[in-house]
C-alpha cells in the first residue's frame, strides 16, 4: 500500500498596513500573531508533527510560522509569494521522499486556489467554504498517496479547512 502523504496549505496571518511600507515587507498585526499562534496549536493537535516547512519570503509570512511555534526544516521560496497553484505544487514536488507532513505557508490566492487544483472532490461543504473565502490565518488540510515528485492537480483529498479565531 502506497505511503500517505500530508499537506498543510496556510494563508499568513492578518498582516499591519504600516505607511511606506512595502506589500513584501508587511508585518503582522496583533491579531495576526495571535491567530497564529491557534493555528500552531490547531495543527499540532490535528495534524500532529510537521517535518518540513516551505514558506514565502514575505516578513508577514515568516512572522507567521514564527508565531505557530512549529519547529520543522524551513526552505524559504519567493515564488510562494504571489505563487500560482502550478508554482506552489511545483515547489512541494521538490520536497524529499522521506518527508511524511509538509507545510505550506503562504498568501491568497494562490494558497487557496492550490487546496482547490489539487482536491480530488468538485463539491463538499469543505470545497465549498475554501471557494467562499480563505481568511488569514486559514488552513487546509489534504492527503495524497502520490510521492512529492508525482504530485499534480487533483491528487489529493482535502480532509479539513479551519479558520483559527
Amino acid at each position: 500500500m502506497a505511503e500517505l502523504r500530508t499537506l498543510v496549505l496556510m494563508r499568513h496571518g492578518k498582516s499591519g498596513y504600516p505607511e511606506g511600507t512595502p506589500d513584501h515587507d508587511r508585518p503582522l498585526a496583533e491579531r495576526g500573531r495571535r491567530e497564529a499562534a491557534l493555528a500552531g496549536r490547531w495543527i499540532a493537535e490535528n495534524v500532529g508533527n510537521i517535518d518540513a516547512v516551505i514558506c514565502s519570503t514575505a516578513t508577514r509570512t515568516r512572522e507567521t510560522l514564527i508565531a505557530t511555534g512549529i519547529d520543522a526544516p524551513v526552505r524559504f521560496e519567493q515564488r510562494i509569494y504571489g505563487g500560482s497553484p502550478e508554482e506552489i505544487i511545483e515547489e512541494a514536488t521538490l520536497t524529499e521522499a522521506a518527508i511524511s507532513t509538509l507545510l505550506i505557508v503562504g498568501h491568497a490566492p494562490g494558497i487557496p486556489w492550490t487546496a482547490l487544483e489539487l482536491a480530488t472532490e468538485n463539491r463538499s461543504s469543505t470545497i465549498d467554504a475554501i471557494t467562499m473565502k480563505f481568511p488569514t490565518s486559514a488552513i487546509a488540510v489534504l492527503t495524497t498517496t502520490a510521492s512529492w515528485a508525482e504530485l499534480r492537480p487533483g491528487m489529493g483529498s482535502l480532509t479539513q479547512f479551519h479558520v483559527p479565531r
